[in-house]
Formats: structure tokens, sequence, C-alpha cells
């Protein structure tokens, strides 16, 4: 057998954000000779990033076996040992650590430090071919390999390629994979404040008129806002001042920190449910928001990336010599095995949404009674959240 040259390889992963660099940091210890393309590069940048993440505690020993998560600046993490989940109507539901047995409900990390240290992790790996700047311009699926031209023109061959490239996957569309996607016709608005008041290891979150309004505590007196919102308003609070957007995110929670000040500028992105009915085929297999998309009120997207990586990897891996890792009944081990979390997380979140949508007074007492009574049941939130955490 002819030695594999560097345009040929077992796994060609396209895309290296989170959940694409984390699968191939994954698949460092096997044999497999993996290609990571990805057109831009993580960057270091001074001051906060007002992109974070909430990172279960499933992620955090995912991150833990990678060795990313000791590399990490544990002064720009923060621990959630509480949530407050507050309805439109008086409804109250509250989460503890302690009451679950957890060390944490979650951590809260910036988005950046952990993509940089995904980064450098790939760059040390000796049978890993980062094609930095690359990207993709044609895709053709063989019997016996993929092969996937370059806008340079180079052409790389694969016996699988994985699409880790976004929500809006170039590999998923040149595939011919169907995404049903379905606009929640609301955008993400995100920023960071300072506080007056400790958050005390708190999350928030407010199901309200115009919107879900969540606050992620940060080192320090320092919180994330997550704001899903619908359109014009978003729009209206990317159009406020500084000291206007803080005072408004500040009087959305009661003042119960006090007063804000805004420390990133606002950002926003489209809230959208994508469901794709097959996340593999010969020679194909899709992970993280190329796979699926769900509304962000639990926090879960990137927690569900993770957990494609890493069970994509464990099924890989465990593959003997002379299996085909493209080979179609292999993917489908993969599939069956992340179908069920993340049918669950999709329906959960979507319905969530839906049912804080409507006005009408007799749907939001129903709506705020059940939370509350859920939050009198000591053993369902235990499962909530242990589930959540992904311990069970």
């Amino acid at each position: 057998m002819k030695p594999m040259q560097q345009s040929e390889f077992d796994i060609l992963i396209v895309g290296a954000g989170l959940a694409g660099a984390s699968l191939a940091c994954a698949l460092a210890a096997t044999p497999l000779r993996v290609g990571v393309i990805e057109a831009q590069a993580p960057r270091r940048a001074e001051g906060s990033d007002s992109r974070v993440y909430a990172l279960s505690q499933a992620s955090a020993a995912f991150l833990e076996e990678l060795r990313i998560w000791p590399l990490l600046d544990a002064g720009r993490i923060a621990r959630v040992e509480k949530m407050e989940v507050f309805g439109d109507a008086g409804g109250a539901i509250d989460f503890s650590a302690w009451d679950a047995g957890l060390d944490a409900l979650a951590w809260i990390s910036e988005a950046r430090p952990i993509a940089l240290e995904l980064w450098e992790s790939l760059r040390r790996q000796a049978r890993l071919t980062l094609l930095e700047g690359a990207r993709p311009a044609s895709l053709e699926f063989l019997p016996d390999q993929a092969r996937l031209t370059l806008a340079d023109g180079r052409t790389l061959t694969s016996r699988l390629v994985v699409a880790a490239d976004g929500a809006d996957s170039w590999v998923r569309k040149a595939a011919g994979l169907e995404a049903r996607i379905t606009p929640y016709d609301e955008l993400g608005v995100i920023a960071n404040f300072t506080t007056e008041r400790p958050h005390r290891d708190t999350a928030r979150q407010w199901f309200c008129k115009d919107g879900i309004l969540a606050w992620l505590p940060l080192p320090g007196n320092r919180v994330s806002m997550v704001w899903s919102a619908p359109n014009a308003t978003a729009e209206a609070l990317l159009a406020l001042a500084p000291d206007a957007l803080a005072e408004r995110v500040a009087e959305a929670g009661g003042h119960c920190l006090g007063k804000f000040e805004t420390l990133t500028s606002a950002a926003a992105f489209p809230l959208r449910l994508i469901r794709v009915p097959t996340i593999v085929a010969p020679r194909l297999a899709l992970i993280g928001d190329a796979a699926h998309a769900i509304h962000p009120l639990t926090g879960h997207g990137i927690n569900l990336g993770f957990q494609d990586a890493k069970v994509l990897a464990d099924v890989l891996g465990a593959l003997p010599d002379y299996r085909d890792c493209g080979e179609l009944p292999v993917l489908r081990r993969y599939a069956r095995a992340r179908a069920e979390e993340v049918r669950l997380m999709q329906t959960a979140t979507h319905m969530l949404n839906q049912l804080f949508r409507p006005t009408h007074p007799l749907l939001a007492r129903l709506r705020n009674t059940g939370m509350s009574l859920t939050s009198r049941i000591p053993v369902a939130k235990t499962v909530l959240i242990r589930y959540a955490a992904g311990l069970i």
C-alpha cells in the first residue's frame, strides 16, 4: 500500500470552530490521518469577548480529556452555582448545584480563549494537516472516497468528510442534504457589562413580553447578556448608546444587580431552528451547527456540538484498521447515538420559545403556574439539572 500523500486523508474536517477543532483534537491518539480546512484561524484580541458559552459538566469533562481545560485562564471562567428563572406573570423556578450534588451547574467562558487553545493543540498534532486560509469550491462523492477541490485549485481526497462549517454549512449544501429551517424572527443580542452589585455566581433568566433575557455571570462584578428578542426590539437595542443600553438591560432585570456599565458593544445574530433529517451519508458526517441549531434559551448549542465531536471521535477511534471510516454503517452508529439528545433539546427549546410567546392571560397563568409547581418538586428539579449537565 503506497504511503498517503499530503493531499490524501482518512478524515477531512471542513471548519475549525469549536466542534470541528475538538473533533480533530479527539482524533489525535488514533492512527488516522486528519486534515482540517479553515478559512480564518482564531486571532488573539485585547479586551473581553462578547460571545460566551455556558459549558455543561459533560463539555468540561470533554475539554479535560483533550487537555484543553487546564490551559484555559481560570481568571476568565466563572462558575454557575445557582440559576433563577422568572416567568412573565409571577412564575419562578431556581436551580442549585449544591442541591443536585454538583460542583457547578455550568461554567461560563468567553468563546475566543477556547478556540485559541484548540487551534494551538491542532498545530501540535503530528498526523494532522492544517489548511489555513483554504476555502472549498467543489465536492464529489465516489464509491471509495470523497474528492474536494479548493478555491486555489488543489484537490484533496478523503475516506470521510466531516461538515463542521456552521449553520449555513457549505458542505451540507454541496452534498445535497436537506435542512429544515424555521426562523424565529428574533435576534440574539449579546453584550457584556460591569455590575454595581456582585452576581454571586448566579445566572438569571427572564421570560418577558419582549423576549427572553439572560444574564450569565463572568469573573468579578461582570455579566454577559443574551437577549433573544423580536427583530424590532433587537434592532432598537442595537441602536442604543452604551449608557442607554446598560440602563435598559439593568431595568429589564429589575435592577437586581444595581447600575450597569457597558463593557462590549452590542452585537446580534439571527435565531432559527435547523433540523437536518439525515446527518450522515456515505463518506459524510455532520457535526455541530451544520447538523442542528436550536434556540439559545437553554445555552445548549455548543454542548451539543462538543458531544457530537466526542461521540464521532469515539466511533472512529474504535474502528479496527481494516474498516473504512467513511462507510455508511459506521457513520450510522454516530447518528443513532446522537439522535435522542438532539431531538429532545430541539423540541424542548422550540416548545419553550413558543409557550412564552402568546399573550393570552389564561396561557400566561398556565405556563407560570407550571413553572412554579416544578420548582416545588425537588426530584424533578434534580433530574432536569443532571440532564442539562450531561450526567443522565
